[in-house]
């Protein structure tokens, strides 16, 4: 009975193997027999012919029957858990000798021999060893002006500077109502989140890593830069309310400094996905991934001609996003008195009877038409001899000459018939469907303007990107909101910022302009009455020279009214 019924796995595949090739058993019987599938078996039958010298039987192994180097490791840990180290410093120390034993062995060897758990020490019972240096808590009060020298990663953020002193950011931030504390009061927590919203190639996330950085708390007005948590639970103390009318007033502050406006704006929606579980939130189409989640859905309005973001609203909910654009239109007819000129936007943004209402206000607007699959046919079977070819300039060569339709339609909703362009050749697949209630504007102009409509995706993708708007899994547990006010107000710093450098830089994004000038180390130097900001030679300074930077010399009322003086190497 022993052959016959092996007891382990290696004289199992023996004796399988001795049946089928001496015996002459079936493979299907002798697979049966010894408990393996009539394939596997095969397999091994296989492997067998191509290696008939494989050895079954081999002389058991002679060696040592303890370990003597396991023994010894125990000897160590016990020798040092007697030295009141834990679990995690003997593990350490164990692995700086070359032994390597994780931190859960330890603590079972430990349990085994008896030991209890070591109570809870304080930071001088510990042994030494590395760690990051902590950086003091922020505090206005210990906020420091000796005259010193101070070497920062930040110098480029002080360039804006000049226009925050220009408006009464302190003032503003406590007539909206943002709380704040003794120790940072909300116009100093504001200034560095502004801060890291400027320095856009940072995230939230890494603000721990710039807490020792005194120029970054300098630029706010504080002895350090307020840490990841304390800067999440501000978010969080807001209340929602005051979002829209810091918009307000920092729109104003903003005309006041000379900030140019112009007369067409690109609407836009863009959700801000949202990745966690049980989140109260709808579920948004993201175009970036070509799909719908869970997200915050929220609508920009921005200068087509100056790229700049002028409106937002984080509290977007799909049963009141088709009144949104009217929401923007009110809200710049309070800011500037009067109505815009023009309005472009995607399919889907509002309905048809909006569209009516904008025709009422005499807004001009250029819009896609959502494309069904009988309106699409139809087009397609349009007699070639209605067609008309165009030229259109600025476009590629291959789709400069595309083919139009130019008719009048009814809408549903809609009072008066509504231009419809139907476009063929612009490297679609489908034929691309204007429409708009600009009935003498060429048709050329039209598909020309609606192309720079596609900036706006860019530059959106500016804002999510170097402005990080979509850092809602960041360290910094920021809310949607401010987030978006913040990039309100840096996106309008950096517009003032290109106006002032001048051509070339008008139409800059926001990263090229960083990259060329905020990304600068400098050495501040804190006098009696000045913060001067000496800058390295670098490639872009003439172009600070030539917009009279150098020659500035404006008092910061948060860092003791001492004037700020830029030099140049």
């Amino acid at each position: 009975m022993y052959f016959l019924q092996p007891s382990n796995s290696t004289h199992r595949k023996y004796e399988a193997l001795r049946a089928f090739f001496v015996e002459g058993v079936p493979s299907s019987e002798a697979a049966a027999r010894f408990g393996y599938s009539e394939n596997s078996f095969r397999v091994m039958c296989s492997l067998f012919r191509k290696n008939p010298e494989q050895q079954f039987f081999l002389p058991p192994r002679k060696g040592r029957k303890s370990a003597p180097k396991k023994d010894n490791t125990r000897e160590l840990i016990l020798t040092l858990r007697k030295q009141n180290l834990s679990i995690y410093d003997i593990s350490r120390s164990l692995s700086d000798a070359g032994r390597k034993i994780s931190p859960s062995m330890v603590s079972i060897i430990l349990a085994e021999e008896g030991f209890a758990k070591l109570p809870r020490r304080s930071d001088d019972d510990r042994p030494g060893k590395l760690g990051p240096e902590v950086a003091p808590t922020a505090d206005v009060r210990e906020f420091d002006l000796h005259p010193r020298q101070i070497r920062t990663k930040f110098g480029g953020l002080f360039l804006f500077l000049p226009f925050l002193a220009q408006i009464p950011f302190d003032k503003i931030m406590k007539r909206v109502g943002l709380p704040g504390s003794q120790m940072i009061p909300a116009g100093h927590a504001m200034r560095s989140l502004l801060a890291l919203k400027l320095f856009g190639h940072a995230r939230h996330s890494h603000v721990m890593s710039y807490s020792l950085d005194e120029g970054l708390g300098l630029f706010a007005g504080l002895n350090v830069v307020p840490k990841r948590q304390s800067l999440t639970d501000y978010s969080s103390r807001i209340d929602p309310a005051c979002h829209v009318e810091l918009m307000r007033l920092w729109f104003d502050s903003m005309a006041d400094l000379g900030l140019q406006r112009g007369p067409s704006f690109d609407l836009d929606f863009h959700t801000i996905p949202f990745h966690g579980e049980d989140a109260l939130l709808q579920k948004h189409y993201v175009s970036k991934r070509s799909r719908r989640q869970k997200g915050i859905l929220a609508f920009l309005a921005q200068d087509a001609e100056r790229r700049v973001f002028c409106y937002a609203n984080a509290q977007v909910r799909k049963d009141n996003r088709n009144d949104e654009i009217l929401q923007f239109v009110q809200f710049w007819k309070n800011r500037t008195g009067h109505l815009p000129e023009e309005l472009v936007f995607d399919s889907k943004l509002t309905t048809y009877e909006n569209l009516n209402r904008l025709n009422q206000m005499n807004i001009h607007f250029i819009t896609l038409r959502t494309r069904s699959a009988g309106m699409v046919e139809a087009i397609r079977q349009t007699p070639a001899s209605k067609w008309k070819q165009i030229h259109l300039a600025g476009v590629s060569r291959e789709y400069s000459t595309p083919r139009i339709l130019d008719n009048r339609v009814h809408l549903k909703g809609y009072e008066k018939p509504i231009r419809q362009l139907s476009i063929l050749d612009l490297g679609h697949e489908k034929p691309t469907i204007l429409l708009t209630n600009y009935m003498k504007m060429s048709p050329s102009k039209l598909i020309e303007r609606y192309a720079q409509r596609m900036i706006i995706e860019n530059t959106i993708s500016d804002g999510i990107d170097f402005f990080h708007m979509d850092a809602l899994s960041s360290a910094v547990a920021m809310k949607v909101d401010l987030d978006l006010q913040l990039t309100l107000m840096a996106s309008s710093l950096y517009r003032l910022f290109a106006d002032r450098i001048g051509e070339g830089y008008i139409h800059a994004e926001s990263r090229h302009i960083f990259r060329d000038f905020i990304d600068a180390m400098a050495t501040i130097t804190l006098t009696s009455d000045e913060i001067q900001v000496r800058f390295q030679r670098r490639t872009h300074n003439p172009y600070l020279l030539a917009a009279g930077f150098q020659d500035l010399a404006i008092p910061i009322p948060w860092i003791g009214n001492k004037r700020l003086r830029f030099v140049f190497s």
